[in-house]
């Protein structure tokens, strides 16, 4: 019983570190990545479609990102999409491909994308204590059920908090990484 609460609290613990590393991807750095334009979302063949499904993208250097549109047709509202998602990009068209320069970051913007990647830390990091508590009530109820003794409940809840502190620390490498990418010139 115990060890199936512990093998679903971890399997939850490690999704919200999962998703932290998926919005840390989507943080914009001076670098060129393909997971800024995750969120862009292009209206195209009447419904409202994902970049990567009407076009190839590539990063050909740290500075620049290709977009080669499947039909040329299209490439405007993605232009517009682009533009719309608020990114700080500025799409050119040259009739075959849209190239997108990634400026260097002003220090200004390198901190208050820190902030952002902090925000995002906490939010994991408050995810995680939700999972700990629901886990530490359920064996609680337990005890209360006398379905484990009193010593088991109290092993239990030090493994619950061990189990805690190892992905927070993990979330606070990640977000320590993220914050050295940041700031890196």
């Amino acid at each position: 019983m115990l060890k199936e609460q512990f093998r679903e609290s971890k399997a939850n613990m490690n999704s919200a570190i999962q998703a932290v590393e998926h919005e840390f991807s989507t943080i914009r750095t001076g670098r060129a990545s393909l997971a800024i334009l995750d969120k862009v979302v292009v209206d195209a063949y009447g419904s409202q479609l994902p970049l990567k499904q009407v076009s190839t993208l590539s990063t050909p250097d740290a500075r620049s990102i290709i977009i080669q549109p499947w039909d040329k047709n299209v490439a405007p509202a993605i232009e517009k999409a682009i533009l719309a998602a608020n990114l700080g990009l500025t799409p050119i068209n040259d009739g075959k491909v849209i190239r997108i320069s990634i400026p260097p970051l002003t220090e200004e913007r390198r901190l208050e994308m820190v902030k952002i990647a902090k925000h995002m830390a906490e939010e994991g990091r408050v995810s995680i204590r939700n999972i700990r508590r629901h886990t530490k009530d359920e064996v609680k109820r337990m005890e209360k059920d006398h379905k484990i003794s009193e010593d088991e409940c109290y092993k239990a809840l030090d493994k619950i908090q061990q189990i805690t502190d190892d992905h927070i620390e993990k979330i606070n490498q990640l977000l320590k990484a993220k914050e050295e990418e940041i700031l890196e010139v």
